[in-house]
């Protein structure tokens, strides 16, 4: 292709008013070896179009958007994502609920939420989560994708291997696999998104073998209840000592415990269940963040800053204005 036409394509692109409409009908450009990202942003999509040299490789999936929705109480908020609504041709959505209780209407079916549920929407299925009990509020991973035309083993993996089987209970332990889906795919990285597509085709195919899928089963009492008090004191400031007390385990035991099963410390799992909220509430919320600090339970301001940039790799600040959500997103 010519450097005037390339340009001219490009050009063309970002002027288009609906974004969707050109998706829909247009390849996005994933170069081989390629330069200067060019952002094209519509509502609530973001898509990026490369301008190449050699030539370029179309990926099987596109990450359209993920969303973590921290326990969800706010009344637009319920309201929102209560509303039943359907995507379009080869996109598929799936949620993955780690707290609360409710009901998710898909198509004519009602299936319960409750943590660990996980649940796909196929495209142009009507859905909606319903929510039960403002006391037990729901949080939830929500990752919509889009299948690239032609992709027929992915489509039958899902359509036939995956879909079957409208729910599953695959335990709480894969919520930073989410968060990392959400962060790495929403990147505008090229790399990074593709690292997130590849990661989610894995998913998939573990998810078709029911067998082995057991990573996040309650097969440990303990663990099981140690996550269980750790999901559910995340506004709390839960002490280790305190909470080996509860299982009725001296501390050393139950690190060693825990470790060899969440392959980290107890306490470095609080933690980053804290900076999930914390990233939840500074993507989906207007809160200051001196009061996202002491919500949580940092020591002050600063503290909060510090630790959420070593997880995140971003400070708070940079964090929000990166991912920051609209309701509307999925």
């Amino acid at each position: 292709m010519a450097e005037k036409s390339k340009n001219t394509e490009v050009s063309r692109i970002l002027n288009l008013k609906e974004c969707n409409s050109f998706f829909l009908n247009i390849r996005i450009l994933f170069p081989v070896y390629g330069s200067n990202p060019v952002s094209c942003y519509h509502g609530e999509i973001s898509r990026f179009i490369y301008d190449y040299d050699i030539g370029y490789t179309i990926p099987p999936m596109i990450i359209k958007d993920a969303v973590f929705v921290y326990q969800m109480q706010d009344e637009s908020e319920i309201k929102w994502h209560g509303r039943l609504h359907a995507h379009s041709l080869r996109e598929y959505e799936l949620h993955y609920f780690i707290q609360g209780s409710g009901h998710f209407i898909n198509d004519q079916a009602v299936y319960t939420i409750k943590p660990g549920t996980l649940i796909m929407a196929s495209p142009f299925i009507r859905h909606s989560i319903q929510v039960d009990d403002l006391e037990k509020p729901i949080s939830y991973y929500a990752v919509l994708f889009h299948l690239e035309a032609g992709e027929a083993e992915l489509q039958r993996l899902i359509d036939e291997d995956i879909n079957h089987k409208k729910t599953r209970d695959i335990g709480t332990s894969y919520r930073f696999f989410f968060e990392e889906i959400r962060e790495r795919g929403l990147s505008g990285n090229r790399n990074l998104h593709l690292s997130a597509v590849h990661q989610m085709i894995g998913f998939l195919y573990l998810l078709a073998e029911e067998s082995d899928f057991h990573y996040g089963d309650a097969g440990n009492q303990h663990i099981e209840k140690a996550l269980r008090i750790m999901h559910n004191s995340i506004t709390e400031d839960l002490r280790l000592d305190k909470l080996a007390e509860k299982l009725n385990l001296t501390e050393s035991y139950f690190i060693r415990l825990f470790k060899r099963k969440m392959q980290m410390t107890p306490m470095k799992y609080y933690t980053r269940l804290k900076i999930e909220a914390a990233g939840a509430m500074l993507s989906g919320t207007s809160l200051p963040v001196y009061i996202i600090s002491g919500k949580l339970h940092f020591y002050s301001e600063f503290h909060f800053s510090k630790v959420f940039k070593r997880y995140t790799g971003s400070s708070p600040t940079r964090y929000r204005k990166l991912f920051l959500q609209k309701l509307g997103n999925v």
